[in-house]
């Protein structure tokens, strides 16, 4: 039997799918109370799931004002996206060795996948497929275990890909990558699947890493803002 959701689970769904997709922006402060008014959830229902969110790394408490979503630094971009790197130029290179025929064009269809800039419902849309094409890759590379934890990465790397996606329209050259990169895998080319995946994920950091100095830089001149109309 299908364990039934409470209350309490879907006020942490909302939160979480609205951390996720960056709606709550990192390093923003938020009271329980804003929370409960915002998805219509009463006090207990929030207070449980802003413990989860906590536990798992997404808020941190803030004593006696309420909670802050968890700032995503500069250095969490690099740490993520070297590990990135290191296991998706091992799922390329073991696709191209390994990966049939059929698989590969199974793959190509969704290496044309798009989004529609500041569709923010488009984003997530994208970002799912885009797990599923990365993983797919691995999968057709046969290590199972290498596809699962790769699969977990990227899923902890959503909230990172939104910010990359707001910076600017980036649709057609991540199409572009995607086809390049399936192309490179269907000529056995291992030394040009490898470069293209790591372009990617490099041109992806830099657009992540671009966005959080703009927001880092926005924060600043409102605290300043502040500070000026309190004197």
């Amino acid at each position: 039997m299908a364990k039934k959701h409470t209350i309490a689970d879907q006020a942490y769904q909302a939160i979480l799918m609205d951390i996720l997709a960056c709606e709550l922006d990192p390093g923003s402060q938020i009271a329980q109370s804003a929370l409960m008014e915002k998805y219509d959830f009463g006090v207990t229902p929030v207070r449980e799931a802003l413990k989860r969110l906590e536990f798992e790394g997404f808020v941190r408490t803030i004593p006696r004002y309420g909670y802050i979503i968890t700032p995503v630094t500069v250095k969490d971009v690099e740490d993520i996206y070297e590990m990135r790197a290191i296991l998706e130029k091992a799922s390329v290179r073991l696709a191209v060795q390994r990966a049939s025929e059929y698989q590969i064009n199974e793959l190509s269809k969704f290496a044309e996948l798009t989004y529609v800039y500041k569709d923010t419902e488009s984003y997530q849309q994208f970002l799912e497929k885009n797990n599923i094409f990365h993983y797919s890759i691995a999968v057709a590379g046969g290590n199972l275990k290498l596809a699962e934890t790769l699969l977990n990465l990227l899923n902890q790397m959503i909230r990172i890909f939104n910010l990359g996606l707001d910076l600017r329209d980036s649709a057609e050259e991540m199409r572009t990558e995607h086809v390049a990169l399936i192309k490179s895998i269907q000529s056995r080319d291992s030394s040009l699947a490898e470069r293209i995946v790591i372009d990617q994920i490099n041109h992806s950091r830099q657009r992540v890493i671009q966005m959080i100095s703009l927001k880092l830089e926005h924060r600043s001149i409102s605290q300043n803002e502040l500070m000026l109309d309190q004197s």
